[in-house]
């Protein structure tokens, strides 16, 4: 598919001085009846904090009655041990949340929860549907009634199933299920809980992960493999693009709502560069493996003398790993990292940027000093926190900083379930190779061959999404797609926008053709 025309400037952003492309979510289930399926949901979600750090919540059924609970922060801030006590039954789901479609506030935190008459169920999602408007047109609903695509899933769901009154409640959630999941476009991997039993949805492409686990008297779904892991379930499998998964006191059951055409596997590459945890297993692999491997094969691409190998924490240190591996020089720490930070703060002036990165990272200058550096990442998306970090590098010491990037330049804007900003934030869409080495101020800079990073991965026929590298989107893109397209719709303000950060003394030292083309002069 050709790329779409598409307008830039009504598209998400994230922080500006949020250098890495953000998640749109993390989604867990179990069935387990005699468990604390509570506190289970609540240690798997901590396991996908990582993927969502908006807003969380869980959905709880007791087989008579579903509480959902959800708040704006971390999994901590929206529970503790009086609020797990409190919620008991015999089955749940919860979600990690990003905003993609919809801002972050309350309403917009997941599980989205319905009731029609008797049945009552709740949703969480990860992924960004690209048809939300043309849904909620072809519905009829008025503007404001959903602000998310999440919330608007919901509310097909609630008229299919007013359509199917006469059925049993299973068979009406079925129906429904049918009746709905093919019209959706986009990225979806779902999470439903009713009264008896939970669901797990992927969509046909298969952008977003979910797999399924099998849990002593239960089972669980979840978007990764470490979320079982810490509640003692091990893997059975990930579930197929297009497959519904239903789980109750039978066990569980498999459904195809999806034509055989609409199937074709597109899992979004970044899961393995950046986004999964490396503990994690996609199409049967390793990530930390596959990131050793993509490593190994910077080191054949783009050799360099130098003295110590080190990695940005903690997403680089893996394919540092395998390049002082493949390479023969020294593997050592540069960089620690706090861990105790979160999100980075939007600051005002050049000063407290630069403050705010060495919030996150402080360069260790007795390994440091004198030494001549490759610094291996795993991304470049606006290229402000990599600046300052070489700076500091620079200042702690180091002789020659070589840069090794273990994935091709980010240069396309992602649209099924990442937050990456406009193509003008975007760094490499704007500059060459040879102009990002001249602004990063390194000696050298190499990004890591599309071919070689899906080898890496060891599932190079298994199907992947590269648009955010290639600009090639298997999904057709509305040219008005943009994170407010419900709300703005409703004439409700849109939410703040993370504009990029114009840095005068950053553009001074570049072409003054690349200054232009980054800072959005004329």
């Amino acid at each position: 598919m050709t790329t779409p025309a598409v307008d830039q400037e009504n598209l998400p952003a994230a922080g500006a001085d949020d250098d890495t492309p953000r998640e749109a979510c993390g989604v867990f289930g179990v069935y387990a009846p005699g468990h604390p399926v509570a506190h289970l949901t609540y240690l798997g979600l901590y396991a996908l904090q990582h993927r969502g750090q908006e807003s969380a919540g869980m959905a709880v059924s007791d087989g008579e009655a579903l509480t959902v609970v959800k708040d704006m922060g971390l999994v901590s801030n929206a529970f503790d041990d009086r609020t797990l006590a409190a919620l008991t039954g015999d089955l749940a789901i919860g979600q990690t949340r990003y905003s993609t479609t919809g801002s972050s506030t309350w309403r917009n935190a997941q599980p989205v929860y319905r009731g029609v008459d008797d049945v009552e169920f709740a949703l969480g999602h990860n992924g960004n549907l690209v048809n939300t408007e043309e849904l909620a047109a072809e519905a009829g609903m008025l503007p404001g009634a959903v602000t998310s695509d999440t919330d608007l899933m919901a509310e097909l769901l609630v008229a299919e199933l007013a359509r199917h009154g006469n059925l049993s409640q299973a068979d009406a959630m079925d129906a429904a299920l049918t009746a709905v999941l093919p019209r959706l476009h986009g990225a979806f991997s779902l999470v439903i809980a009713d009264h008896e039993r939970v669901i797990g949805v992927r969509d046909p492409n298969g952008f977003r992960p979910l797999c399924l686990g099998r849990l002593d008297g239960g089972w669980v779904l979840a978007s990764e493999s470490p979320a079982l892991d810490v509640i003692g379930a091990h893997m059975v499998r990930e579930l197929d693009p297009g497959e519904v998964v239903v789980i109750d006191r039978t066990g569980w059951r498999s459904l195809r709502p999806f034509d055989d055409d609409a199937i074709d596997p597109k899992l979004c590459l970044f899961e393995f560069v950046y986004f999964a945890r490396p503990d994690a297993v996609l199409y049967g692999q390793s990530v930390h493996h596959a990131r050793v491997r993509m490593g190994e094969m910077l080191a054949d691409q783009a050799p360099v003398e130098a003295d110590l190998v080190m990695g940005v924490p903690e997403s680089g240190m893996p394919a540092a790993e395998g390049y002082a591996r493949a390479s023969g020089i020294s593997y050592g720490q540069g960089l620690v990292k706090n861990r105790y930070i979160g999100r980075t703060f939007i600051a005002p002036t050049q000063a407290l940027r630069s403050a705010a990165v060495r919030m996150k990272l402080n360069p260790l200058r007795d390994s440091i000093e004198g030494q001549r550096l490759v610094v291996v990442d795993d991304s470049i998306v606006r290229g402000t926190t990599t600046r300052a970090m070489v700076r500091m590098l620079r200042d702690a010491g180091a002789a020659e900083v070589h840069m090794r990037v273990s994935s091709p330049p980010y240069r396309w804007p992602c649209f099924y379930g990442m937050d990456t900003g406009t193509r003008g934030e975007l760094l490499a869409a704007n500059l060459t190779v040879d102009e990002i080495r001249e602004y990063l101020e390194v000696d050298s800079l190499t990004y890591l061959k599309l071919d070689h990073l899906l080898e890496a991965t060891g599932a190079v026929g298994a199907g992947f999404c590269d648009a955010c590298l290639t600009g090639t989107y298997p999904i057709e893109i509305p040219v008005n797609l943009s994170k407010a397209v419900l709300e703005g719709a409703a004439g409700a303000p849109a939410p703040e926008r993370a504009m990029p950060v114009r840095d005068d003394d950053a553009a001074a030292e570049l072409p003054t053709d690349a200054a232009n083309r980054l800072f959005g002069r004329s």
